[in-house]
């Protein structure tokens, strides 16, 4: 039974977490690999988002517990059971997983949290992982949200360790299309990837915002804009890992439509989230091929500024050591006729031109030819 198979799940972790009064975690499983200790987890009824049991396309019955939608169930052959949890305790996952007879290996990835987008196949019962995303226009961040289904012949089991996505929107729109509804378990899993692609446009035209502005500040010479290149693309690439998976995914479900009889207005339903997903996953390669090219352009344009402040400093550099030699070859000049006039200025009775006749215009002479050779030495050697 599945007691016995469920013995191979992670233990539980003792180390405390505080709990929010308002029965929210402090810390959710998508920022931590650990199992979700009941301890701190909201009641059975807290988690518990929704729950109904469906007939023929109709909502027949709103159990306010686990036990009376098993019991419910049970006595209605032929109806599905909708269950959807929020950040539900290990508990409550193990009565589902009993009742439902799902893998150990699935309730575990479902516990734990934290899993890649991938699609597995459990006998005849379908597990999927999905990320959702939603774009923060106050933060202009990616913030991704995790959810598992579980999806068998009579049950749909939904649980999610975020707020995205808005699992109470699809349940609304499968209750307005009873058609759609009354095609089974299936169908409300094409309408939940459907939500999940869908919330990717948004994010795509917010990151798309971003690389525009981007690449403005980076003609700009913005100089703060390589960290703003840095952070969006590890959003990129977190967003690529979200949906790269589900082109996969979608192949791998397209692959059984035969092998499971899947009807087929769920097969165009599914093609339609593949042209979607594909239509994603195209831009989001784009984007990181993008970020790359403008990262790579800011490098040049940056070093270009650089070699550009350089050669600015190094003409600084040079006309000021032509000022220089300037100021210093006309100092030597005026030094000579100075260094002549201060010898014979000097205040002594006994000097051996001092009487003599020819001796001022042998000084002047002098100062002369020392000053025009000065001047011809320095001139050659474009001093001056």
């Amino acid at each position: 039974m599945m007691t016995n198979r469920l013995r191979v799940l992670l233990p539980k972790k003792t180390q405390p977490v505080a709990y929010a009064a308002n029965g929210a975690h402090s810390l959710t499983p998508e920022h931590q690999l650990e199992p979700a200790d009941e301890r701190r987890c909201p009641p059975v009824e807290k988690s518990v988002i929704d729950s109904a049991v469906y007939l023929d396309g109709q909502r027949t019955n709103s159990p306010p517990t686990l036990a009376d939608t098993y019991q419910v169930l049970s006595d209605k052959p032929g109806s599905m059971a909708w269950i959807g949890l929020y950040r539900p305790a290990e508990a409550q996952v193990m009565s589902a997983a009993e009742e439902f007879g799902l893998h150990e290996l699935a309730v575990e990835d479902a516990i734990t949290a934290h899993q890649r987008p991938k699609l597995e196949r459990y006998g005849d019962t379908l597990f999927v992982v999905l990320r959702a995303a939603r774009y923060q226009d106050e933060t202009e961040k990616v913030e991704f949200g995790e959810l598992h289904v579980f999806i068998g012949p009579d049950f749909v089991l939904t649980v999610r360790h975020s707020e995205a996505p808005n699992l109470a929107a699809v349940r609304r729109r499968m209750e307005h299309d009873p058609d759609l509804l009354r095609l089974g378990p299936e169908a409300v899993l094409y309408a939940i990837m459907d939500t999940v692609v869908d919330g990717y446009a948004p994010v795509v035209a917010g990151l798309q915002n971003d690389i525009d502005e981007i690449e403005t500040e980076v003609f700009s010479g913005d100089p703060k804009v390589s960290r703003r290149i840095y952070d969006l693309s590890g959003e990129v690439i977190e967003f690529q890992r979200a949906t790269r998976p589900l082109l996969q995914m979608l192949e791998g479900l397209s692959a059984g439509f035969d092998k499971y009889g899947t009807d087929e207005e769920l097969r165009r339903y599914l093609r339609d989230v593949a042209d979607h997903a594909t239509t994603v996953a195209e831009r989001v390669d784009g984007f990181r091929q993008m970020l790359s090219d403008i990262l790579t352009i800011n490098a040049t344009l940056v070093s270009q500024a650089q070699n550009e402040e350089m050669k600015h400093l190094a003409e600084i550099s040079f006309a000021q050591n032509d000022q220089v030699k300037k100021i210093s070859s006309w100092a030597a000049i005026l030094f000579a006729p100075t260094l002549i006039g201060t010898v014979y200025g000097m205040n002594f009775d006994v000097m051996p031109e001092l009487h003599w006749v020819a001796g001022y215009p042998f000084a002047v002479m002098l100062m002369l030819v020392v000053c025009c050779t000065l001047y011809v030495v320095f001139k050659r050697r474009d001093w001056l």
